[in-house]
């Protein structure tokens, strides 16, 4: 699932309260707390009557926000970004709860949001400026509502403190991951020990790790080839097959014998294949 809209589905993405505070003209009181209108979990912060961001109830209560209280400049931009990093945690832990994930498989996802993020926003600024000094691209913008807008963005330190907390409470873990993804790699189809290695190997885990698990696993070599000689056997002859167990990292001795064996003393027995 991937999102890469940071805004919460209340607020928006710059908003003139937090322009004037720039400026000086604004008083940078809290003037309201609402409830999110989709997520009952995000609070709506204004100031000075206009929105300002959103947090999440805990944030709220850790900041100690309530109607009335005058923020400094410096707090405003300190709210802004916590607003940013609680939105993605929060997208990021629903993200990892909706399967097991590896360490760095998340901070790829993460970094690629960022990338992707980046690009989105030089295209605002591009817009802006192109609105600016050409009529008829306004035009064209208005018509076709070209998004102008920069979104909300976070850094590379906001990665690491993201995966920091999901580590801190177990909703990362590599051996878990590990253990899950051996247990449940093709289960039917059949895959070898090496190719999980190295699948698991490119999601960041440990070598040794990998070896710990797969040495306590039910899976076996015999096994998963005997799933793959029932779903290829019917349509593949002996030489095909056993070059196929071969190339998807399966031992060539066990694959040459269990093939024979399946084909017994047909013509199709590759018994003679080195």
């Amino acid at each position: 699932m991937e999102i890469v809209n940071l805004k919460s589905d209340d607020e928006e993405s710059l908003s003139p309260s937090l322009s004037n505070t720039a400026n000086g003209s604004s008083k940078n009181q809290i003037t309201d707390l609402k409830a999110g209108l989709r997520d009952q979990n995000r609070v709506n912060v204004f100031i000075d009557g206009e929105f300002g961001f959103s947090l999440d109830i805990a944030q709220i209560v850790d900041y100690r926000l309530k109607v009335g209280k005058i923020l400094a400049p410096t707090e405003v931009i300190e709210l802004r970004h916590a607003s940013t990093f609680g939105k993605l945690y929060a997208q990021t832990l629903e993200w990892a709860l909706s399967r097991p994930r590896s360490i760095k498989e998340t901070r790829d996802h993460l970094l690629q949001r960022l990338v992707k993020l980046e690009i989105d926003n030089r295209r605002c600024a591009e817009n802006r400026e192109r609105i600016e000094s050409d009529p008829e691209f306004r035009k064209l913008a208005r018509e076709r509502r070209v998004r102008t807008s920069a979104r909300n963005t976070f850094t590379k330190d906001d990665i690491e403190k993201v995966i920091e907390q999901l580590v801190d409470k177990k909703y990362l873990d590599d051996r878990k991951f590990t253990e899950w993804y051996i247990e449940n790699r093709f289960t039917t189809k059949g895959i070898s020990s090496l190719r999980l290695r190295q699948e698991l190997c490119e999601k960041g885990i440990d070598k040794n790790l990998i070896d710990e698990i797969l040495e306590n696993s039910s899976r076996d070599e015999a096994t998963e080839i005997q799933k793959v000689i029932q779903k290829k056997g019917d349509k593949m002859d002996a030489k095909k097959l056993l070059a196929y167990l071969v190339r998807h990292g399966f031992p060539i001795d066990l694959s040459r014998e269990l093939v024979t064996k399946h084909y017994g003393n047909s013509t199709e027995s590759p018994e003679f294949i080195t």
